[in-house]
């Protein structure tokens, strides 16, 4: 049994996916529609660049997801694999949105314009270097928790992401303070490159400001159940879904317990669909019984036939 997987923030990169737009027409139009959806040439930031305006949340967000559906589409359309047989679908955070709409629940033109709404939100959340997300390396969520707990440290586990990564959200100077405390203990962590603590809190107001966006859209019925990052169970509901899409935006990701609960349930095929390789490196941490293919390329697609 196969499930499919969709990574999110910290996957993208310049020229992401510039094959599949070269070699295909059905790609060309995805992204011609997506610069006229948007007003704006995501199809160059994505392909040319710069790092820095790629990265902005705002872009990122829809460039991500475009970069998983063009993907996707291709190894349907061009190659004829059928992901409806998965077991589950899931996604990392903005990823979740990817595999809704992949999956039919979620229009292209929605789904497009809700992620250039959050991105800017959650972008806009607090004010920009005031946030900070620090990575850690080496230690599972008790220990982490314990550390904030002893020294009453004001940051948030953003997300659990495999024993041996849990990423934190919180102000700079509270990011900055921690990151000492676990250099003292030798514990490696790293801070991420991002525009904003997501996840946590201190996201309080993209949380109103999208939350009457997200109970609005416009949801077709899904037929595979979807692993919430907010509660780690899957869904079918399109109330239930919408509702945890809103509490995600301040939520811890829980992706370990959200690959397990899939693994104990009959998942032992993993398919990572869009930019990188972030999630299939996470699913081999987790669990190193379990396969997991990365589609990054058209030689990717084509070794596809052992997973599904």
């Amino acid at each position: 049994m196969f499930s499919v997987v969709f990574p999110g923030q910290g996957s993208q990169k310049v020229g992401m996916a510039k094959e599949f737009f070269d070699k295909f027409e059905v790609v060309k139009n995805i992204y011609k529609e997506a610069d006229d959806l948007l007003d704006l040439p995501i199809t160059k930031i994505i392909f040319e660049g710069p790092d820095n305006k790629l990265n902005l949340t705002e872009n990122t967000q829809p460039a991500i997801f475009l970069t998983s559906y063009a993907i996707f589409t291709v190894a349907k359309k061009e190659f004829g694999f059928n992901f409806d047989k998965a077991n589950f679908i899931a996604g990392h955070s903005l990823g979740e949105y990817s595999a809704l709409c992949c999956y039919g629940a979620l229009k292209f033109e929605d789904t497009l314009k809700i992620l250039k709404k959050r991105g800017k939100s959650m972008q806009d959340a607090i004010p920009t270097e005031e946030g900070s997300m620090l990575a850690v390396l080496g230690s599972d969520l008790k220990v982490i928790e314990d550390i904030l707990k002893i020294n009453n440290h004001k940051c948030y586990i953003a997300n659990d992401n495999s024993p041996q990564q849990v990423v934190l959200s919180g102000l700079k100077k509270s990011i900055d303070l921690f990151s000492e405390d676990l250099a003292k203990l030798k514990i490696k962590n790293i801070k991420l490159n991002v525009s904003a603590p997501f996840h946590c809190k201190l996201m309080k107001t993209a949380t109103e400001n999208m939350r009457e966006k997200i109970l609005n859209l416009n949801f077709k019925d899904i037929k595979i159940p979807i692993i919430s990052n907010y509660s780690a169970k899957p869904s079918i509901s399109n109330s239930e879904i919408k509702n945890l899409l809103v509490s995600q935006i301040e939520g811890r990701v829980r992706w370990m317990e959200s690959v397990n609960f899939m693994i104990n349930e009959g998942t032992n095929n993993f398919i990572e669909i869009g930019p990188g390789k972030v999630l299939s490196g996470l699913i081999k941490r987790i669990n190193k019984n379990v396969n997991f293919k990365s589609l990054n390329s058209i030689q990717d697609i084509k070794e596809l036939d052992l997973y599904v």
